[in-house]
């Protein structure tokens, strides 16, 4: 890549960052501050960017998202969502939730924008709702990306939005070399959403590369 674009990439990814004086943007520097000290490499802004986007592009109400981490995502998701939606989160890790608690409160959100579920994204999501949400994003396992996929598309309704962050796994998906069980189930899930006649499958550009696709 030249430099112009390195250049050109670098300003695309910091475009829609808020001010660090605002609510929002102290509650994201202090996100993602945590997740640095967890050890754990939440989404970039580019990517927070562009799923602040599609969600508010959906008018989405009900948004499940697997894989809170300490809450970066999950701001991103609720600036976009309607004032009156609710962002279901779920992750193995109740300590880190109780991060993402306290990142939505310092942005101003209520107690029941979120509903924080501790636990295996395989359990949880088939108690969820047929049909029920507007968009569904991963941040997952990738080792069960292709499950919750699946269960994705139970979730969705018709026109929903279904966003996977990471398919790039920092360019392994499209090197020729040997690689690890994670990305070649990665690699399984891009060919599944490309050919499924249910979605219509965009890949994004952004941070280690978004895949999204509409439920038809």
């Amino acid at each position: 890549m030249t430099g112009n674009r390195l250049t050109s990439w670098a300003f695309a990814e910091a475009y829609g960052a808020p001010d660090a004086e605002t609510a929002e943007g102290a509650a994201l520097r202090w996100a993602r501050n945590r997740a640095q000290d967890a050890g754990l490499r939440p989404v970039s802004p580019g990517t927070g960017d562009a799923l602040r986007l599609l969600t508010a592009a959906a008018g989405a109400r009900a948004v499940v998202e697997i894989g809170t981490g300490t809450g970066v995502s999950g701001l991103y998701l609720l600036h976009g969502m309607r004032p009156e939606g609710v962002l279901t989160t779920v992750d193995l890790e109740p300590e880190r939730q109780q991060f993402a608690r306290q990142a939505f409160r310092m942005a101003g959100f209520p107690g029941n924008r979120a509903r924080l579920i501790p636990g295996h994204a395989l359990d949880v999501l088939p108690r969820l709702t047929d049909g029920g949400y507007d968009m569904v994003f991963y941040d997952g396992n990738r080792l069960e990306c292709l499950e919750c996929l699946g269960e994705s598309l139970r979730l969705l309704r018709p026109g929903g939005l279904l966003c996977f962050t990471g398919v790039f796994a920092d360019g392994r998906t499209v090197d020729s070399g040997v690689q690890p069980t994670e990305v070649l189930r990665l690699r399984e899930l891009l060919r599944a959403v490309r050919e499924s006649k249910d979605l219509v499958p965009a890949l994004l550009p952004v941070g280690d590369g978004l895949l999204c696709a509409a439920r038809a």
